[in-house]
């Protein structure tokens, strides 16, 4: 029986009623999200700036072929490395088309090629392969060749696109397909929230395929900017969008209204900065570099851009990443489906039907 006593209501609440009240008022998601908010932007910008603000050369593999055992050739190695801080990940090939062979298969960013008894020095780059370490190591090599007397030539064997001068492209459709994609299976639940889950995969499906093609399309046919091999480039778009999409829907069935965080922690905060698409993964913190490969937007960005660039020399790698992550968010999507906040009830049917 309640306290209909005069001095009830003059009690001080306990400590239980005033936390029920508190998270039934309507203030209270108000509260929680500005504070989400606020430490996401802190978080977002940290992210980047962490990656991406001051690339630093960390383990970049450089083949070596020629007099390299030579004293002088050992010097300019040496001085190499000190002036990169050991840095460089020397390999050692027999031949020059050994060397640039393990180049068209991105196991290395360059070639040294050590001549006349180490003293000239062809440098082969590939720009393709990651300009921003083309870029240091086209700087750096020439000054250790002063130091040490020896004479070095720097050729880019692998150029990137007229329309791509900073390699950045493929980083941006990449963003572009991992945004779109968790930003079309959010619409999808708040829109058509009566979707059945077979019905939420084909339409996942569908706007991956339609909106791969419209990226692909943009900045091939459109804007001129990149050559793309336009089905392989579709397909990897889709697929990325596919997977981006199913991410979310798999955390919204396990987490409900905020699948968005561990969605754009995943994918924004820890996956783009880590893709090696707008800093090379030999400049990013290490950890950073190792991670990426395994999540979706590094993988897009890797297998788009051995697509671009590498043609003839695809991975498997990249494909079995983006569809890994697609094949477990539908697998556990569909097995706790009854927990996902969308669908809509069968209809009985009509009796005597």
């Amino acid at each position: 029986m309640a306290d209909t006593s005069p001095g009830a209501d003059a009690r001080p609440p306990t400590r239980g009623r005033r936390w029920s009240e508190l998270r039934q008022s309507p203030l209270t998601p108000a509260v929680v999200l500005t504070l989400i908010l606020a430490a996401a932007a802190g978080l977002f910008a940290g992210s980047y700036t962490f990656a991406m603000a001051d690339p630093t050369p960390r383990s970049i593999p450089v083949a070596v072929v020629g007099s390299y055992d030579r004293a002088r050739g050992q010097a300019f190695l040496d001085g190499l490395e000190e002036a990169l801080n050991a840095s460089v990940k020397v390999h050692r090939y027999d031949s020059a088309a050994g060397a640039r062979e393990a180049m068209d298969e991105q196991k290395i960013f360059a070639v040294f090629d050590i001549r006349d008894d180490g003293r000239a020095v062809a440098l082969d780059l590939s720009g393709a392969s990651g300009a921003s370490v083309a870029e240091v190591l086209a700087d750096t090599a020439p000054a250790v060749g002063r130091e040490t007397g020896v004479e070095v030539t720097v050729r880019d064997l692998n150029p990137l696109q007229e329309g791509d001068p900073r390699g950045l492209a493929i980083f941006y459709i990449s963003l572009a397909a991992v945004v779109i994609g968790f930003l079309g299976a959010i619409q999808l639940s708040v829109h058509a929230r009566a979707l059945t889950p077979l019905e939420r995969v084909a339409f996942t499906l569908a706007y991956a395929l339609l909106g791969g093609f419209a990226v692909a399309a943009t900045v091939d046919w459109l804007l001129g900017a990149l050559d793309l091999p336009f089905v392989e480039s579709w397909l990897i778009l889709a697929l990325t969008l596919f997977a981006a999409g199913m991410v979310f829907t798999m955390f919204n069935t396990l987490v409900g209204r905020w699948a968005m965080l561990p969605t754009w922690g995943l994918m924004i905060l820890l996956g783009n900065p880590s893709s090696g698409g707008a800093v090379s993964w030999p400049l990013l913190p290490s950890p950073l570099g190792e991670i990426g490969k395994w999540l979706p937007p590094g993988a897009s960005v890797n297998a788009q851009h051995t697509a671009v660039y590498f043609r003839g020399h695809q991975h498997a790698f990249p494909f079995l990443v983006l569809g890994g992550w697609a094949l477990l968010s539908c697998a556990v999507f569909w097995i706790w489906r009854h927990r996902h906040p969308g669908g809509r009830e069968r209809r009985p049917e009509p009796a005597g039907s």
